[in-house]
């Protein structure tokens, strides 16, 4: 009776789809996707962009202010041939030469700025999909989950994209879209 009973037993589970007899043991995540779609990373690049344009406008604002006044120096200096320029025209070349070094660092500091604020974006969505990702693994038993672009094949029963994109966005419907907050310096240092 026993033998009949396991026997059975293991007839009904051969009929049974192979996700009712065990968790896949690798999830797939497509981060592109939901990097690409999710509503807090939607908002946050075209916040970015947004800052990105204002660096070109003021790029662009500052070449229109220091191009006519080096063309102007360029021909003075041109002028006079192999002579020493005089102590006025000194003056003006080393003032211009402050004002485009103020320039380039004001555009520098635009441009770590929002690396910074990129970098932080990326940080608060990476923290919350792995968190989401974590969540889903140990509810569906599975050892590990991957990145899609770190697969050559998959079972799309594996695929859990669709329910981290949807958790997600319930999850972080918008992130902070300001600059890492500054590292706090020893005294002393």
């Amino acid at each position: 009776m026993r033998k009949m009973i396991i026997t059975a037993a293991l007839a009904a589970t051969a009929f049974l789809p192979s996700s009712a007899i065990a968790a896949p043991a690798v999830l797939i995540v497509d981060l592109d996707n939901v990097l690409t779609n999710c509503t807090a990373c939607r908002a946050a690049s075209t916040a970015i962009q947004a800052q990105v344009q204002q660096g070109q406008t003021r790029a662009q604002a500052l070449e229109t202010q220091l191009k006519p006044e080096a063309a102007a120096l360029e021909a003075a200096v041109k002028a006079l041939g192999t002579r020493a320029p005089d102590a006025a025209l000194q003056q003006r070349v080393q003032a211009f030469q402050t004002r485009q070094q103020a320039a380039q660092t004001e555009l520098a500091t635009k441009q770590r700025q929002i690396e910074s604020t990129q970098a932080n974006v990326q940080q608060q969505i990476a923290a919350r999909v792995v968190l989401i990702s974590e969540q889903s693994r140990a509810r569906r038993q599975a050892d590990i989950v991957v990145g899609k672009n770190a697969t050559l094949a998959s079972n799309p029963a594996a695929d859990i994209t669709a329910e981290v994109l949807a958790a997600l966005n319930q999850q972080l419907p918008s992130v902070s879209v300001t600059p890492l907050p500054q590292q706090a310096r020893p005294v002393g240092r």
